[in-house]
């Protein structure tokens, strides 16, 4: 039986745009007082674990570096408001900078529409499409 568990702290997490940061692991999840959990849409603080191998050399981003990440897609499953369960296969962020602005100019895959939101409507654009 697998267990899904929302992102919770030490998650390892993939990020899905072209940052230059193959993993992650979230640190903190930002929103609350005592929140411990993270859903699809929520902002954590993130370690880079692991960089994609043709960035290496002209990455921004260093291995280590303490950074924010928007979550994008997750294990657990949400139900929406006309009934449709709604679950992806990995757990997956896109990096932010200090200003909440995304560090990559692309995002591989499909997203959840949840996330059209007006803090994230630059997402849209560099997004592959909405689920």
């Amino acid at each position: 039986m697998i267990r899904l568990i929302m992102i919770q702290l030490q998650s390892i997490l993939k990020v899905s745009d072209n940052s230059g940061a193959k993993t992650v692991k979230c640190i903190k999840v930002l929103g609350g007082y005592k929140k411990k959990t993270a859903y699809v849409g929520d902002i954590i603080v993130a370690s880079v674990q692991e960089l994609r191998n043709r960035y290496k050399s002209t990455s921004k981003i260093k291995k280590g570096e303490v950074i924010t990440a928007l979550i994008v897609r997750s294990k657990f499953k949400k139900k929406r408001k006309d009934g449709l369960f709604i679950r992806f296969d990995e757990n997956n962020v896109v990096l932010l900078n200090k200003q909440l602005k995304f560090l990559g100019t692309k995002v591989l895959g499909v997203l959840p529409k949840e996330l059209k939101k007006e803090k994230f409507l630059k997402l849209a654009s560099i997004s592959s499409g909405f689920f």
